[in-house]
């Protein structure tokens, strides 16, 4: 009996037709089983409208955003006087437990969950840059998780690991990955009490978070192979498909979607490939 759960899920659904061309294709033609789905940015629409009818079985998340685009809400403390998004990490890890913005980020999580929930059912809570793993904006999350009947929240413990790559390791988001590594690790060993505290469940690790800007397949199979228990694993990925011949991270991530071999290389690692949706 397989008891290894692996997750592939592209995060910011929704952001552009380019993001959402990657997320039809990497169901269709690939082995893609879940998405996260951004409620404010201009490809929402054709997200919902033109991809979700193709991709039946997809598991769709709620990628929560307040750090890019518009809000759908009133809420001063987190946008400039344009409604548009413009509060750092740092100022929400420092102003996390401030009542008056948390009482924002809560109005602004609402509308977006709301906004998603009447055009799909959501399987799982994420956000863009793992805002919501602040441990004061977690409970917000898991808070409406509950309110919603939305079963999963990521969390992001990522087990360290070392790609055989020398190139991988001189590029200088390495370091500054690995502090956030480091963070996150912290972040989910509190979150996870919070988890407890609202009957919620969550991935067991996540990859993708000490190679960010440099995912690629090696990434996803030495990340597996560090991994040597039951759990679920969650990769995200951030993939594009440009209609020209635009080659950036993007569309490195896309082709991960793609490898067949990679996709064998997890089944033999005794993997079950599934999505949140499966695991309810």
């Amino acid at each position: 009996m397989i008891t290894k759960k692996f997750v592939l899920n592209a995060d910011d659904f929704g952001l552009t037709q380019h993001h959402n061309r990657a997320v039809l294709e990497g169901y269709v033609n690939g082995f893609l089983t879940s998405a996260s789905l951004c409620a404010n940015t201009d490809g929402f629409e054709s997200a919902v409208h033109d991809i979700l009818p193709d991709c039946p079985n997809l598991g769709i998340g709620v990628h929560l955003n307040i750090m890019e685009g518009k809000a759908l809400t009133d809420c001063p403390l987190l946008t400039d006087s344009e409604g548009n998004f413009n509060i750092g990490y740092g100022a929400l890890i420092l102003k996390q437990n401030n009542k008056y913005l948390l009482g924002q980020i809560e109005q602004e999580f609402r509308a977006q969950i709301e906004k998603i929930i009447q055009n799909v059912k959501p399987d799982h809570i994420d956000s863009h840059v793992h805002t919501h793993a602040i441990p004061e904006i977690f409970k917000i999350t898991c808070k409406l998780a509950k309110e919603y009947n939305i079963k999963f929240v990521r969390t992001q413990y990522e087990e360290f690991y070392f790609i055989p790559k020398l190139i991988k390791h001189l590029n200088f988001k390495y370091p500054i990955n690995l502090i956030k590594i480091a963070l996150l690790q912290y972040y989910t060993k509190i979150n996870r009490k919070t988890l407890d505290e609202y009957g919620l469940r969550t991935n067991d690790f996540i990859i993708g978070v000490g190679y960010t800007g440099m995912m690629d397949s090696d990434a996803i199979k030495y990340g597996l192979e560090a991994i040597d228990e039951e759990c679920i694993t969650e990769a995200l990925i951030h993939p594009c498909k440009y209609n020209n011949a635009t080659k950036d991270s993007h569309t490195k991530e896309f082709a991960i979607t793609q490898n067949k071999n990679l996709q064998d290389n997890i089944i033999r690692m005794g993997y079950d490939i599934t999505n949140y949706k499966n695991l309810e």
